[in-house]
């Protein structure tokens, strides 16, 4: 659809002297200022479609050509490329919306046990036992063995009670509470407990919002209290994967020093890097997803993702600090082993914030 641009020469936007069918100051399209909706939905599909054209023309080097697109971002051929950060969200959104597709909302299940069915039908059983044992014509050991299988009946109704009352309580005790919480029953409990205990034994800070944090989940959300936390817990991994850009990019920087390469150079390679991995985890995903687990093919997917990824990490490492084979393998290891520390940092960091927001 062709556009309308005014014949005036001023940019509406900014006020500039205007040079062309853009401003060279704001970038702003001279159109006329009353289009109509063929115009305005133009204009709005063409943004869109430039967005699609970005995003495709990035794809390849991302996946195929790791470290060219920091290279060409970083040497300012930019246009044709998605903006990493733009692209970091948009790709990462897609990535953990793939990986909680199993994920709900939590629930509060009442778990009932059927005793009164188990009652009933022990009181039909023995009503008709009874009308046998009263029949006349029925021998008098014949009573006898009934009497006493009707003896047993009533002793092991009794004991299996007695069984599921020990069961119940020890699942309210044990199977609700979290990993290296306390096993005290409640939390006016547990805070009496400490009270009795030497100031240098009781729990520290953390541990005792940890334990709060327990119980509060233990009777909002009965016997699914760990799935429902460890499912909080998941969904603050987002918030702390871009917590951990920067601090990998503060890696790329020590490790690779000599390079002379600004802070902000490692962190868009951190950002492609993190581009790629979870675009490619994404496809793994999906393709997990469409296999059929008759085939057993899950194991050496698995392995080819890690060759995969490993050999992506190497490749990119190399390709943009143009290092020697040996020297970026020793930097890969290097790296690698910082990378761990920090991300275990961070997972603890989550489940702190997660423990301590009720």
């Amino acid at each position: 659809m062709k556009k309308h641009y005014r014949k005036e020469t001023d940019c509406l936007n900014c006020g500039a002297e205007l040079q062309g069918k853009f401003c060279h100051v704001c970038g702003q399209e001279n159109l006329q200022i009353r289009e109509n909706f063929g115009h305005m939905m133009n204009h709005a599909i063409s943004d869109y479609f430039h967005f699609d054209h970005q995003f495709f023309h990035t794809l390849k080097p991302l996946l195929f050509q790791p470290g060219k697109l920091t290279n060409e971002y970083m040497a300012g051929r930019r246009v044709q490329y998605l903006h990493p950060v733009k692209m970091y969200i948009f790709i990462s959104l897609v990535y953990f919306l793939l990986l909680f597709k199993t994920g709900n909302e939590p629930i509060k299940v009442t778990h009932t046990k059927s005793k009164a069915v188990t009652k009933k039908e022990l009181a039909s059983t023995n009503k008709v036992l009874d009308s046998v044992v009263k029949n006349p014509r029925m021998p008098a050991f014949a009573k006898a063995a009934i009497i006493n299988a009707k003896k047993n009946i009533d002793t092991a109704a009794k004991h299996e009670d007695t069984i599921d009352t020990d069961n119940e309580k020890s699942l309210i005790n044990k199977s609700y509470l979290f990993p290296g919480a306390t096993h005290d029953t409640t939390y006016t409990q547990y805070v009496a407990s400490q009270q009795k205990l030497l100031p240098k034994k009781r729990d520290g800070f953390f541990k005792r919002i940890y334990n709060k944090k327990a119980f509060y989940y233990k009777e909002k959300y009965g016997s699914r209290a760990r799935d429902v936390f460890f499912e909080e817990y998941k969904h603050n991994m987002p918030k702390m994967m871009f917590l951990m850009l920067p601090l990998c990019a503060l890696i790329f920087k020590i490790t690779f020093w000599r390079n002379k390469k600004y802070y902000v150079e490692h962190l868009i390679f951190t950002f492609h890097l993190h581009c790629f991995l979870f675009l490619f985890l994404a496809i793994i995903m999906l393709i997990e997803l469409i296999i059929p687990k008759s085939w057993s093919l899950y194991d050496w997917l698995n392995f080819a993702a890690t060759v995969g990824i490993i050999w992506y990490l190497y490749r990119s490492l190399r390709v943009f600090y143009n290092r020697s084979r040996w020297r970026t393998i020793s930097k890969l290891l290097g790296a690698t082993f910082m990378y761990f520390i920090v991300f275990t940092c961070c997972l603890l960091i989550a489940l702190l914030i997660t423990a301590a927001t009720i």
